[in-house]
């Protein structure tokens, strides 16, 4: 029964997924090892998004590192227990906290022995920005302390680049990239363990760099970001936009690039807003003003509609069939749905 209802809740968030993005783009998976031990190592830039991504496209089912402040509430607890979550604890919860990594250390051994899939974040942090953070070493603790403990299994780690051409907007678009795995295995020395950490963390950033949009210049990033939003960047196409910004020049303003013609979607936009307005009225009165983060604004969004859809729709059925009829109950119901289908793949 659990496996009925994961595989239930899967496949609703994965439907869910692909009618908020319209089309999800997945290119790579024949790279990911089967029934193998695998972990997965993700850019971070869209919050839990980033998690249910993975989740539904990975081919693997996979269990999850989350910081463990997400844990406190008990009843959240068990939720995030059952999506297979495992905490990690970080600096900022304390050294007393970070005692119980040790634990989570040998579990994930305990995973990767019995051939299953984790996800870690190796960031460790989500930030919009359209850049690789320096990594932590944290994932590299695991691999190693596994490798340590399963000497005869290889442990494969699969790089992935996460890219969103808005991803605060909507609608939005999501490419994911992933990359040939890697044994680490054979990237591990005992005897250097910081030379080894160095290796696999740097091998991972450069892979990163190349899966997903990556602006080096910091100090420049908004004039670079900018430039890029004007010349209507394909970000989901990172091999292309990273060698676009290597002919940009800093020095020039993002208004003094001419934009790209963009197409009338103005009527389009109109008629989605007209027949969806009672939920766009609870949206932005009530839902996106809760936004904390702005990292956190596609996960509000998507888990907002994913909740309210359903809702919306078995009301306006009722009412329609109370003022007519149950067939043209269906019919307005289906019309609507194709209708934001549409608009929703087109834009």
């Amino acid at each position: 029964m659990k496996n009925i209802g994961y595989q239930l809740l899967k496949t609703w968030i994965k439907t869910g997924l692909h009618l908020y993005y319209g089309k999800i783009q997945v290119s790579g998976l024949d790279n990911v090892p089967k029934d193998m031990p695998v972990l997965f190592l993700p850019n971070h830039q869209s919050a839990l998004l980033d998690v249910l991504l993975i989740a539904v496209d990975c081919n693997r089912k996979p269990f999850f590192l989350t910081r463990s402040d997400v844990f406190t509430k008990p009843s959240l607890k068990k939720f995030f227990a059952y999506l297979r979550m495992i905490p990690i604890y970080r600096i900022r919860d304390g050294r007393e906290a970070l005692k119980n990594n040790q634990a989570v250390f040998d579990q994930c051994a305990e995973i990767f022995g019995n051939g299953h899939a984790i996800v870690m974040f190796p960031e460790a942090n989500h930030n919009i920005k359209r850049r690789v953070r320096p990594l932590s070493k944290g994932f590299t603790r695991i691999l190693f302390n596994a490798v340590d403990r399963l000497p005869d299994t290889d442990i494969h780690i699969v790089p992935v680049g996460l890219n969103y051409r808005s991803n605060s907007g909507f609608p939005d678009r999501v490419a994911i990239y992933f990359d040939e795995s890697i044994v680490v295995n054979t990237l591990y020395d005992a005897n250097d363990v910081q030379g080894s950490v160095n290796t696999v963390k740097g091998m991972v950033s450069d892979r990163l760099k190349h899966l997903t949009t990556h602006i080096e210049d910091e100090n420049n990033y908004d004039s670079i970001s900018g430039q890029l939003n004007a010349l209507n960047a394909d970000f989901l196409n990172p091999f292309e936009t990273n060698k676009t910004i290597e002919t940009l020049n800093t020095s020039v303003a993002a208004d003094g690039i001419i934009k790209k013609k963009e197409g009338l979607r103005s009527l389009t936009k109109a008629i989605f807003e007209l027949v969806n307005f009672p939920l766009l009225i609870v949206w932005r009165k009530w839902a996106k003003p809760k936004v904390w983060e702005p990292e956190f604004m596609g996960t509000l969004r998507f888990g907002f509609a994913l909740l309210a859809y359903p809702v919306y729709y078995a009301l306006l059925f009722t009412v329609v069939t109370l003022l007519s009829d149950s067939l043209v109950g269906v019919i307005v119901v289906l019309t609507l749905f194709l209708y934001n289908c549409l608009y929703v793949r087109s834009n």
